[in-house]
This record gives structure tokens, C-alpha cells and sequence, in this order.
């Protein structure tokens, strides 16, 4: 179910909508539609990882392991070239 929610926008905006919308051959409101949604998406990608992140924080201050630089350079190593290797732990 769609809801209409009103958005105020000062002139110059609006004007750089209808542009963009008649190159596109898009209305104002899919680009608003699609810009929000964007946002939304972006948004939420880096709340879940800040909340992995904080996850795996509190996991160090418990246990106090972490990967070393050493293990952690060779596993980038040879992902850059194209062979698999897990992730240490």
C-alpha cells in the first residue's frame, strides 16, 4: 500500500528535478522516489555495520583475540591475486 506524503522544496530544487526528470524521461517524483529509497538502502547498509562492528568489539574486550597484521596482509595478498583463502579468524 502507497501513502502521499508532502515535501516541501524551495524553488531551485524543484528546478533541478523537472531537468533531471526531462533528460531521463522520468517524472520529479520516481527521482524523489528512487533518491530516497537510495538513501534508505545506504543508510541501513552502514547501521548493520556499525552494529558488527560494535558486535566484534565487544567480542575482543571478552576474549582479547585478533587477527594480526601478519595473517591479515597475507589474506589480502593472495585474494589480490586471485586465490582463495578463508578469512582468519
Amino acid at each position: 500500500m502507497s501513502t502521499t506524503h508532502g515535501i516541501k522544496l524551495d524553488a531551485a530544487t524543484l528546478e533541478r528535478l523537472k531537468r533531471l526528470g526531462a533528460l531521463r524521461k522520468r517524472s520529479p517524483h520516481w527521482l524523489m522516489k528512487e533518491a530516497i529509497e537510495s538513501y534508505l538502502e545506504r543508510e541501513e547498509r552502514y547501521e548493520q555495520e556499525k552494529l558488527e562492528d560494535m558486535e566484534r568489539w565487544e567480542q575482543y574486550c571478552l576474549t582479547g583475540h585478533a587477527v594480526s597484521q601478519s595473517e591479515a596482509t597475507k589474506w589480502l595478498t593472495f585474494l589480490a591475486e586471485g586465490r582463495f583463502l578463508p578469512c582468519p579468524k
